[in-house]
């Protein structure tokens, strides 16, 4: 028997919770691999498989329940500290929003299938004030689904599991060092993603002071709020004067859209991605006078600047 393998039948109780809850707080580690070695333990009486089954489910209970209460109490400043712990690109954010508008519950179940949006998905419900037991209803179908389907694959295909890490155990602590060199390049791939995310977010931006002194010098700016629908149901008001739409609809009026005055877009999602994204896009496409917001509405309201209830609009300005 490997010393892997030993490894894991004196310690893997402990290690498989420990492993799950800090995934599923939002570290670059994943669970995979863990779950279906223990799946294929268990079929090999060396762990018990109800115990393997339940120790995730708690695990996963413990971190969701956490992040929908920090959500519904924080709002999008929790989003912003997941997506610098997971090292996922804060977009992520925006792609779960969309998942929840499409899917509304199920998006719970189908987050825990996909890396990185598994730690947005429960504050994210959180945000959108989703009823707690619904929220609890779909994120646990999610979480019994998404362990069943690691550990039960290691179950059944424990023999072909056990064929595999035959071949590999000459090497022996090099075996080892490949899962630590493995992990390291998963995370150093996840850093050098955000990184390149970061790149193309590199446009001008205004900052709320620069904005409201034009706004109070009467100039002809306008303001755009790209904000998703689940952000205006938390948070339900906007800077004076501006006006909602959604990012497809800003490329589909491209021909409509001014170009001898300023336009400033922004969000609430982490370091300005949408605005920033779609301002960069915009340039691209010829309209220069466009720059996100710097801090988006939070870097408004935190300057204490005024705020009115939301206007929405599904017209080109």
């Amino acid at each position: 028997m490997s010393g892997t393998a030993e490894f894991l039948i004196r310690h893997g109780y402990t290690l498989l919770f420990v492993w799950i809850l800090a995934e599923q707080l939002g570290l670059p580690i994943p669970a995979g691999p863990l779950m279906l070695a223990v799946g294929a333990l268990a079929k090999k009486g060396l762990m018990r498989l109800p115990t393997a089954l339940m120790l995730p489910l708690i695990a996963v209970g413990i971190c969701d329940l956490l992040w929908y209460e920090l959500g519904r109490r924080g709002g999008m400043k929790v989003l912003r500290v997941i997506c610098r712990i997971s090292l996922e690109p804060d977009s992520c954010v925006r792609r779960t929003q969309l998942n929840f508008e499409r899917n509304g519950g199920w998006a719970l179940v189908v987050a825990k299938f996909i890396p990185g949006l598994n730690a947005i998905a429960p504050p994210l419900a959180g945000v959108s004030r989703m009823p707690w037991r619904r929220f609890a209803l779909f994120d646990g179908l999610g979480a019994l689904l998404w362990t069943t389907a690691y550990i039960g694959t290691g179950y059944i295909f424990s023999a072909q599991l056990a064929r595999i890490v035959e071949q590999l155990s000459f090497l022996g602590r090099g075996l080892f060092a490949a899962a630590v060199a493995a992990l390291g390049g998963y995370i150093s791939m996840k850093f050098v993603n955000r990184r390149r995310f970061f790149r193309r977010l590199r446009v001008s931006r205004i900052t709320p002071d620069e904005l409201k002194e034009k706004i109070d010098a009467n100039e002809e700016v306008i303001v755009v709020d790209l904000r998703h629908s689940l952000e205006f149901e938390a948070e339900p008001e906007t800077i004076p004067g501006a006006v909602h739409m959604d990012a497809a609809e800003m490329e589909e009026a491209l021909e409509v859209i001014p170009r001898d005055r300023d336009i400033v877009l922004f969000c609430s999602c982490p370091n300005e991605a949408t605005a920033a994204e779609m301002a960069s896009r915009l340039q691209r496409l010829g309209i220069t006078r466009i720059r996100p917001l710097a801090g988006g509405l939070d870097g408004w309201r935190n300057r204490g600047f005024p705020l009115q209830a939301l206007k929405v609009t599904a017209s080109a300005p």
